[in-house]
């Protein structure tokens, strides 16, 4: 038990994956396992919108005309990452061009949207859902819309008010700790559950597809964040961006839930020594829009299907499809199914029948262990890094340290990258 005190939260993880990986291997009959897993993603997802909704409602009601704010900077890397992100998958799908093999479909109960317009009608009207029923569904839309109409009208509350949302939101944020602290273990059932319900087939069957996405994913991870964030505070980015991949991706990997995710990222950003005010909109702001992964999967799904078919595919056309998949990678939480499901409407860019876009769909849900993990992994850690970035942009503007304080936790990480 004192060795075990000792490591790091990010060491525990790595040993609960390693156990994880070993039972299922060795122990697959031993299913109970999997319920540390089930328990864990189902803590994250109950606290998170009480989270969002306090800690948003919290922090603009004690917010001060006249304070600086980063969130016009940090949207902006949010859809300019996004953006970036479907432009590489289109170039990835120009170099190595995929086709499919269509089978059977994976029969899906939701219908996807017919075009972008449903998406962003879908968008609004999630917007202005019921504040109670988002809370209770997850309607992170709902929920920060609504937690920033209450925050802004309780900027005029008394003292005592305004004093007990915070120590609500505080109260929140502890037992936020307290489910992060089940990490090791909720990890070790996930891993579990994956390598004992999943053989290694899918490597083989769809390797080139999960290749060019996957590969995709990192080169936006690991060259094309880097340079935005260079950009932004003209320092060597790496340190960050693995602290970020270290901290919020391994856990988005597991958990496939941006908003499972959201109390991991506010954990980050608070060892990081963001302001509050800030990344406690923008985290959850970014589960929302920040869907880099969604976009990179949403173009080289429907350009694969465009080869499949035949269909030839310009430079301009291209171009056309990444700002598509951008806007309907930003509206992948306010559809059910996700990223996958708008795939039918890149694919109506090029005429495909929706039958067929849907048997590309069929194709995602095939691959979606591997797939969307990686895709989840990064939208998560990016929304951390942008927050990051933007205030050290400001920081750096104002000639203010970087690195203002951190926690025991991450002294040496900021000390490496300090050196």
């Amino acid at each position: 038990m004192k060795v075990w005190q000792k490591l790091s939260l990010i060491h525990k993880i790595i040993l609960g994956m390693m156990v994880g990986a070993f039972l299922g291997v060795t122990a697959p009959q031993l299913q109970a396992i999997a319920t540390l897993g089930n328990l864990f993603v189902g803590a994250l997802k109950a606290i998170a919108p009480i989270l969002v909704f306090f800690i948003v409602m919290s922090a603009l009601a004690q917010h001060e005309k006249g304070q600086e704010s980063n969130m016009k900077l940090i949207v902006f890397l949010y859809l300019l990452g996004t953006l970036a992100a479907a432009f590489v998958g289109v170039i990835a799908s120009f170099l190595f061009p995929l086709k499919l093999t269509f089978g059977q479909a994976v029969q899906s109960e939701v219908s996807p949207p017919q075009g972008v317009a449903q998406v962003i009608n879908t968008l609004l009207m999630n917007l202005v859902d019921n504040p109670v029923n988002a809370l209770s569904q997850g309607n992170f839309i709902g929920i920060l819309f609504w937690a920033i109409i209450f925050g802004i009208a309780l900027r005029a509350a008394n003292p005592q008010v305004k004093a007990l949302l915070e120590t609500c939101s505080e109260a929140t944020s502890q037992a936020v700790r307290w489910v992060i602290a089940c990490a090791p273990l909720g990890i070790l059932g996930l891993v579990f559950q994956t390598v004992s319900t999943n053989g290694l087939d899918i490597f083989t069957t769809y390797g080139s597809l999960l290749a060019v996405l996957i590969g995709s994913m990192a080169f936006v991870v690991l060259v094309v964040n880097p340079l935005i964030v260079f950009s932004m505070i003209h320092e060597n980015p790496f340190p960050l961006v693995f602290k970020c991949l270290r901290d919020s991706a391994i856990t988005a990997f597991f958990t496939r839930s941006s908003a499972a995710n959201i109390p991991v990222n506010m954990q980050l950003c608070e060892e990081l020594g963001l302001d509050e005010d800030n990344y406690s909109v923008s985290i959850p702001l970014g589960a929302t829009i920040n869907m880099a992964g969604a976009a990179i999967t949403i173009s080289v799904l429907t350009l694969a299907a465009c080869n499949t078919l035949g269909i030839k595919v310009d430079f301009i056309t291209a171009l056309i499809l990444s700002v598509l998949s951008a806007i309907s990678a930003c509206g992948a939480s306010g559809v059910a199914g996700g990223s996958l499901l708008l795939i039918p409407v890149a694919c109506s860019l090029f005429g495909i029948p929706t039958d067929i876009a849907m048997q590309v769909v069929g194709v995602g849900f095939i691959i979606g262990v591997i797939q969307d993990s990686c895709e989840t992994a990064v939208n998560s850690s990016t929304d951390a890094l942008f927050t990051a970035a933007a205030e050290f942009h400001y920081r750096k503007q104002e000639g203010l340290p970087i690195w203002p304080h951190v926690s025991n936790e991450s002294t040496e990480t900021v000390s490496i990258i300090q050196d």
